[in-house]
């Protein structure tokens, strides 16, 4: 039988997306293979964090809220003993197979969660302050700068959000799939204000 294509659920707001001016971009991310690993303890820095990270041959962030790149991918922390691994070069049976090996010696677990969340891209130089209207963590470089991440709520929408550059221009967030539409035009409405000739916005 053959294989249904699957349908992005942002690709009808494609269009909407590509209207924005250059002062703030929204792109709906490609599909991404994504796994949960656990390994059942609390402390990020035992053993069990560095071996998984050999055999995975990629680090596993120690830091809290941060994230790091994994290959075709990244590497987020979630929190203690849990991370999240993204891959774009992998489909998600294979990547899952592969850390469930990796885990599994050491008591831990690993679970295919790519049907969970869509990736959403903002950027430009009010990316930031389109941020601010809905999220109430300090988004400023100097506390939220690259490869800083946070499970936080955006227009009431569970995120985690990952800040890509150190200007504050480059944001990447995974929404839950049931939300994604809601939040992609939320933020398209929150952009508004930055569509203004002229407008300068709120940020510092």
């Amino acid at each position: 039988m053959a294989e249904l294509p699957r349908t992005h659920p942002l690709q009808a707001r494609s269009a909407a997306f590509e209207r924005l001016p250059g002062t703030v971009g929204i792109t709906a991310e490609p599909f991404v293979a994504m796994v949960d690993v656990r390994l059942g303890t609390a402390d990020p820095e035992v053993a069990a964090r560095r071996e998984a990270a050999t055999r995975l041959g990629v680090d596993l962030p120690a830091v809290p809220n941060s994230w790091v790149p994994a290959g075709g991918g990244r590497a987020v922390w979630l929190g203690p003993g849990e991370w999240l691994l993204t891959s774009t070069t992998e489909a998600p049976e294979e990547l899952e197979a592969r850390v469930r090996a990796a885990v599994l010696p050491l008591g831990g677990a690993a679970a295919d969660v790519s049907a969970q969340r869509i990736g959403l891209r903002l950027t430009g130089p009010r990316a930031r302050g389109v941020l601010a209207k809905g999220c109430s963590i300090d988004l400023h470089p100097r506390v939220f700068g690259q490869g800083s991440s946070v499970q936080t709520t955006l227009a009431q929408a569970g995120v985690v959000l990952l800040a890509l550059s150190a200007a504050g221009d480059d944001y990447l967030m995974f929404v839950r799939s049931s939300f994604a539409g809601y939040l992609a035009d939320w933020l398209l409405d929150a952009a508004l204000e930055f569509t203004v000739p002229g407008s300068t916005g709120t940020q510092d």
